[in-house]
């Protein structure tokens, strides 16, 4: 037997849905259902975002995810030109490449 605790809400429609893994498969169960409305106090608590944290501590919003993103992507651009740079062949050396190429 398992035992579970859910909160959902109940849309405009009245209809409740509700989608939970189990550890059972192909199996039938016995589903008990107690529904109770919440107080508006814990409704309150609920729908207030709660702030979370990166790993030094400071918050996470939506522009400081954003502006990390665009630093990661200028760095990316950057290593990616590097690479292109490092590896970039003058025409004499693609000519003699296609040079060799036609020997075999």
């Amino acid at each position: 037997m398992e035992t579970m605790k859910l909160r959902a809400h109940i849309g405009a429609d009245g209809m409740l849905q509700i989608q939970t893994p189990t550890d059972f498969k192909d199996i039938s169960v016995e589903v008990v259902i107690v529904v109770q409305p919440l107080p508006d106090a814990e409704v309150a608590a609920l729908e207030k975002p709660q702030a979370r944290y990166n790993a030094w501590g400071k918050p996470t919003t939506k522009k400081s995810i954003s502006n990390a993103l665009a630093k990661r992507l200028q760095r990316s651009i950057a290593l990616m030109e590097q690479l292109r740079q490092e590896v970039a062949l003058d025409k004499t050396s693609i000519r003699s490449m296609i040079e060799e190429g036609r020997r075999f």
